[in-house]
């Protein structure tokens, strides 16, 4: 897909996440919005996948470790076809497939049910492990948040993916710099990211605008042509991406527009839907 087309695809992808939030009255639509660009441009452009056979043996795997953010991974795998983007509205509701965290059980393309923060990393190093030691030449991603990578979890599967030289396993972490209880520097900050990524021998990259494709593309070309060690993109996006009272705001971490705040949002993603037409 050229830019223009990622990005206009990026821009469906949130209006389905503030779409379903909105109907479940309940999600976490800030760190969802942050990501979209990296959703879609893994599952548009960057992944082997089919969603006509969504357990082919070879298709690359993705991990989504900060699974509270599923209301992005939803609307993207319903635009990339997987399930009806109408389904979207169901989101956490009674009897939906759709809840609160992904479930590989149930939601098709979801290769790993996530939540409890920190684990999805180390499940991740499982599956690149495993694709090593059957020869298989799929490639492994998962995203983190930043808030996330406070767990110390997170860094013995970093020491572990490193001492292993999975060059099949990307990481890719979300660094908006917002989490539930205000900014990560001041809650327990986990700066500098790169340079303990490198110390777990990672080939590290700096991702410096999450938004823009050009960079987003050479981020993830850089990431496969590494060979004998993990690939880590820190990428610096900006919380609430796209919704002019959400961009940038702790407050939109965890909880659902209203009736009005719904339609403020839609709104200023139908402008920049006009924009890129």
């Amino acid at each position: 897909m050229t830019n223009l087309e990622l990005q206009k695809m990026a821009n469906e992808v949130r209006k389905g996440i503030v779409t379903g939030v909105h109907a479940a009255k309940a999600g976490h639509p800030g760190g969802s919005l942050s990501a979209a660009d990296i959703y879609t441009y893994l599952y548009f452009e960057e992944m082997n996948i089919d969603p006509k056979d969504p357990k082919k043996a070879d298709r690359d795997r993705f991990v989504l470790s900060k699974g509270h953010t599923a209301p992005g991974l939803y609307s993207t795998l319903a635009n990339r076809g997987y399930f009806p983007v109408e389904d979207l509205v169901t989101l956490r509701k009674l009897g939906s497939y759709l809840q609160g965290h992904p479930c590989m059980q149930h939601v098709p393309g979801v290769d790993m049910s996530s939540g409890s923060l920190g684990q999805g990393i180390s499940v991740a190093c499982g599956i690149a492990l495993g694709a090593k030691m059957s020869n298989a030449d799929y490639r492994v991603y998962t995203l983190l948040g930043d808030g996330e990578i406070e767990e110390g979890q997170v860094w013995e599967a970093s020491m572990f993916a490193g001492h292993r030289k999975l060059d099949n396993l990307c990481v890719i972490v979300d660094n908006n710099g917002l989490q539930i209880d205000g900014k990560i520097e001041d809650v327990c900050s986990p700066y500098p990211i790169d340079k303990k990524f490198e110390a777990f021998n990672f080939h590290v990259i700096n991702l410096a605008d999450a938004h823009d494709f050009d960079q987003i593309r050479a981020a993830f070309k850089e990431a496969r042509e590494t060979k004998g060690m993990p690939t880590a993109i820190i990428a610096h996006s900006l919380k609430g991406k796209g919704v002019s009272f959400m961009e940038g705001s702790v407050d939109w971490h965890g909880k659902a527009p209203n009736d009005e705040e719904y339609a403020v949002a839609m709104a200023d993603l139908e402008k920049i839907a006009q924009q890129l037409a």
